[in-house]
C-alpha cells in the first residue's frame, strides 16, 4: 500500500520540520509538496528533507500568492494518484497533524486495515491551545483540545469549531475544494470503530506567525479577483484588525493558561510531541518558546474582549442597515407596481373610451344614414 500526503505550505519555518518528522513517522510513503515562495527558510527545510533516501519527496514551486489552494492541492492529488500510485491521499495543511483517534495505532496501521472501497471519509479537526508565546511552533506548549462551544467559540470572536478534512483513495480524476474539507470521491461505506482518525491542528502557534499569516493571506485575498470573500470572512476580518493595530488583543483571546485550561472546557493531549518522541525527533521545542507574562496576557485579553464587542455591535448596526435597505427596496418595488398597475388600468379605461366613442360614433352614423333614407323614401311618394 502506498500512502500520499499533499502540503501546499508558505513560510512555516516554525512547525514545518515537526510536521515532516510526524508524517514519516505515522508511515506515510509520498510527500507531494508545493512551496508558495516562502522567504522564511521553509524552501530550504523542504530542499533538505526531499534529499532524504527513505521517502518519495514531489517538491514543487508555485511563488504566486492569490489563494489558489483548491487548484494547486486538486493537481497535487491527482498526480499523487497517477504519477506515484497512491492508494490513499491525505489533504493536510502545516499546522495539521494527522493522528489515529487510538493512540496505539500508526495513521499507516488504520489505512492497511481500511477498504479502499470506502473511497472518501471525513475527519474531525480539533484545535489545540495553550499559552501564547512571542514565537515558536508551540509543539509542547499547545497541549489543551479546544472544546470550548459555539456560544463560547463566538464570544471571542471565532466562528466556532474547524470544519473536517476529507480523505480519499487515489484518484487520477480527483477534485478538492478550497480548504480541503471535501473531494469529489464519494463516501460509500463508513470508517470501522477503532479506525477512526483526526487532525491535531495548531493554527495560533505564536504571535509572530499569525501575525504573519493575516498579512499574506489577506492580501492573496486581494490579488484574486476570482474570490470575494466577505468582509466579515475570518480572514479579512482579521487583516482588518491587523490594520488597525489591535489583532494581537483579539488573537490572545484563543489562549488559555494551563490552571484556567484544566478548570474549563479543555482536554489535555500530548500526542502530537508523544508521537515525535517515540520517533526519536529533534524538533521539540521544550521550554524554549518566549511566553508572555499571565499579567499581559489578562491585559491583552480585557482589550480584546472589548474589540470583539465593539465589532459585534457594528455587525448588529450593518444588519439592522441592510434590514432597513431590504424593506425600502421592498416598499419601493411595491409603490412602482402599484404605480405600473394604475397607469396600466389608466391606459385600458382609455382605450375602452376610445372603443365607445367610435362604437357611438358609428351608430349616430347608421341613425343618421336611415333617418335620411326615410326622407328620401317620402318624398318619393
Amino acid at each position: 500500500m502506498i500512502l500520499a500526503v499533499t502540503l501546499m505550505v508558505r513560510d512555516e519555518a516554525d512547525v514545518i520540520p515537526a510536521w515532516l518528522d510526524h508524517h514519516l513517522a505515522q508511515g506515510f510513503d509520498v510527500f507531494v509538496i508545493t512551496d508558495n515562495g516562502s522567504v522564511d527558510g521553509t524552501a530550504e527545510l523542504l530542499a533538505a528533507f526531499a534529499e532524504r533516501p527513505d521517502v518519495t519527496v514531489d517538491l514543487r514551486s508555485d511563488p504566486v500568492h492569490r489563494k489558489q489552494q483548491g487548484t494547486v492541492v486538486t493537481g497535487m492529488a491527482r498526480d499523487a494518484a497517477s504519477i506515484h500510485s497512491a492508494d490513499w491521499v491525505v489533504n493536510a495543511d502545516a499546522d495539521e497533524f494527522v493522528l489515529p483517534v487510538d493512540r496505539s495505532l500508526t495513521v499507516r496501521q488504520v489505512f492497511e486495515r481500511l477498504d479502499p472501497a470506502i473511497g472518501a471519509f471525513t475527519v474531525p479537526v480539533v484545535n489545540l491551545t495553550g499559552m501564547l508565546a512571542e514565537s515558536g511552533s508551540g509543539i509542547e506548549r499547545l497541549h489543551w483540545r479546544d472544546e470550548r462551544s459555539v456560544a463560547e467559540l463566538e464570544a471571542i470572536g471565532l466562528l466556532g469549531p474547524p470544519s473536517t478534512n476529507a480523505v480519499h483513495v487515489g484518484d487520477p480524476e480527483v477534485v478538492v475544494v478550497q480548504g480541503n474539507h471535501q473531494v469529489s470521491v464519494a463516501n460509500r461505506a463508513p470508517v470501522p470503530s477503532g479506525l477512526e482518525l483526526e487532525v491535531l491542528h495548531l493554527p495560533w502557534r505564536s504571535w509572530a506567525q499569525y501575525e504573519h499569516r493575516v498579512d499574506v493571506s489577506g492580501r492573496a485575498y486581494e490579488a484574486n479577483p476570482d474570490l470575494t470573500p466577505s468582509p466579515r470572512h475570518h480572514g479579512m476580518r482579521d487583516l482588518h484588525r491587523l490594520r488597525e493595530g489591535v489583532l494581537q488583543a483579539t488573537f490572545a483571546l484563543r489562549f488559555v493558561t494551563d490552571e484556567d485550561a484544566a478548570a474549563g472546557p479543555f482536554t489535555r493531549d500530548d500526542g502530537i510531541a508523544d508521537a515525535l518522541r517515540r520517533a526519536g525527533s529533534t524538533t521539540l521545542d521544550g521550554a524554549g518558546d518566549p511566553v508572555v507574562t499571565e499579567d499581559e496576557l489578562r491585559r491583552l485579553q480585557a482589550l480584546g474582549h472589548a474589540i470583539v464587542d465593539r465589532d459585534q455591535r457594528i455587525a448588529s448596526l450593518e444588519d439592522a442597515v441592510r434590514a432597513g435597505e431590504a424593506t425600502a427596496d421592498t416598499l419601493r418595488a411595491t409603490v412602482q407596481f402599484e404605480r405600473d398597475r394604475a397607469e396600466a388600468a389608466l391606459r385600458e379605461l382609455a382605450v375602452r373610451d376610445a372603443e365607445l366613442a367610435a362604437m357611438h360614433a358609428r351608430r349616430v352614423v347608421r341613425i343618421t344614414d336611415r333617418a335620411t333614407e326615410a326622407v328620401r323614401r317620402l318624398r318619393k311618394r
